[in-house]
């Protein structure tokens, strides 16, 4: 049994830099096959254990063998309403797919990709996922449709409650539609995956600021149970000199514009301006999303990074990419001022050398300043990509229980208002698409005990 994986097909390097199409083309029937008989399909699969949301890895990866694709996608569906998402933007490599068996003595099924195929037979040939049970005449409201929100909605729609989702922004999605570029996922699949969720019934509002048009406490009246799956949209800054400078942007100002706002494109009313070289200070995904995006407008992009390579929290397949695209890596770098011009604008960074130390508690090495590395790098653009944390104007007038961190307070997934649940990144701070989700199911579950 073959102990290479199948590889991906991916357009290259210097066609996709100048275009905003998907970079990896999925499995086609041929690879997916190949790539699913190398499954062991283990008695005791630990590949499940590593997977946030459940799902039964060996049975599905089974009937792709079999060629029963519709029964794949029911067994996903079973667990996971965003397949087609997860399938791309999933870290599989830290979860399920570190946990199979066959890494051992070589390359681990990719069931990431096995997942996206599936999901994307689904949607070009109609497969229904689930029948939800019959309704139950149990009402929930769900604030916010990023990944927590939809998964939620999902496992209870599924279940037979009547479900309506609040979201703030004139489309549903979330992170997923304003966050991950068209090139990682593209906004057709999440659309797609929201279109089936309404097939379940579930019911969904677009520009309703939860807070102002409509409060908690108001939903609390309406419904028996309602959840929050607010994330965590506000970004973070350095707070050093010259931020406050034109052309010095967050990543999520960037991403939103150029994802939800088209502001790659020619016509768009609120375009990036086209500038001549960026750094984006940071090394997690979405600085990896920003600095790429930006190297498709034509943009000489740089990511700033305090730490060294092997410490980028970045997803390894997400900087080979960058890496084959020409993104330039200044690393163990980091900016302490941000120069401008008589008109503001920014013309370049200080920046200081760092120098790595001793591993901590959390496995991440230290770093100090070599103050004596002083010196300058000429730019007309910084994007701060630095993290985020939750906005909480939905949670006004609700009296709502908020840590030190102004994280919202939860027992499991209770917070301290009767009937209100939240989870995701407004719990627990900024982390990945699938933990959302693993707390989007974990509160629909407790939703639904509470409510027996």
């Amino acid at each position: 049994m073959n102990d290479q994986k199948v590889k991906g097909r991916l357009q290259k390097a210097e066609e996709r830099i100048h275009n905003f199409e998907e970079v990896e083309f999925g499995y086609n029937d041929e690879e997916a096959l190949k790539e699913a008989s190398r499954c062991l399909q283990c008695v005791n699969p630990r590949c499940m254990k590593g997977c946030p949301v459940s799902i039964a890895i060996p049975n599905f990866i089974k009937a792709i063998k079999e060629n029963h694709l519709e029964e794949a996608y029911q067994i996903i569906s079973e667990s996971s309403s965003l397949p087609a998402v997860c399938g791309r933007v999933c870290p599989q490599e830290k979860q399920c797919e570190a946990m199979c068996i066959k890494g051992l003595k070589g390359d681990a099924i990719s069931i990431g990709s096995l997942e996206r195929y599936v999901a994307d037979q689904a949607i070009l040939n109609g497969f229904n996922s689930v029948n939800p049970a019959p309704k139950n005449g149990k009402r929930v409201a769900i604030v916010g449709s990023g990944p927590a929100g939809l998964t939620c909605a999902g496992d209870l729609a599924k279940a037979g409650y009547d479900v309506t989702i609040f979201e703030v922004l004139h489309k549903a999605g979330g992170v997923l539609t304003y966050g991950i570029p068209e090139f990682r996922l593209p906004k057709t699949i999440v659309q797609k995956e929201v279109d089936s969720l309404k097939k379940l019934g579930v019911h969904i509002q677009t520009d309703v600021p939860v807070g102002n048009a409509i409060t908690i406490p108001d939903l609390q009246k309406e419904y028996d149970a309602v959840f929050l799956g607010t994330g965590a949209g506000l970004p973070k800054f350095m707070g050093i000199p010259g931020e406050d400078a034109n052309q010095v942007f967050s990543a999520n100002e960037i991403l939103t514009r150029i994802n939800l706002m088209g502001g790659y494109k020619e016509d768009s009313k609120t375009p990036v301006k086209k500038v001549k070289t960026a750094y984006v200070v940071g090394g997690g995904n979405v600085a990896m999303d920003a600095v790429r995006s930006l190297k498709r407008l034509g943009v000489d992009a740089h990511i700033m990074y305090r730490r060294s390579l092997d410490e980028l929290p970045a997803r390894k397949m997400e900087v080979e990419h960058a890496v084959d695209e020409g993104i330039v890596f200044d690393i163990l770098t980091n900016p302490v001022e941000i120069l401008t011009d008589e008109e503001n604008n920014v013309v370049g960074m200080n920046v200081v050398d760092m120098i790595l130390g001793e591993a901590g508690e959390d496995g991440r090495r230290s770093v100090t300043e070599n103050k004596e590395s002083l010196h300058r790098v000429d730019c007309d653009m910084v994007v701060m990509a630095l993290g985020t944390s939750p906005n909480h104007e939905a949670l006004k007038t609700s009296n709502i229980e908020l840590s030190d961190r102004g994280l919202i307070v939860v027992d499991g997934s209770k917070t301290s208002l009767d009937s209100v649940y939240a989870g995701g990144d407004a719990v627990t701070g900024a982390a990945t698409v699938i933990l959302a989700m693993e707390a989007g199911k974990k509160a629909a579950k407790e939703i639904m005990e509470s409510l027996a």
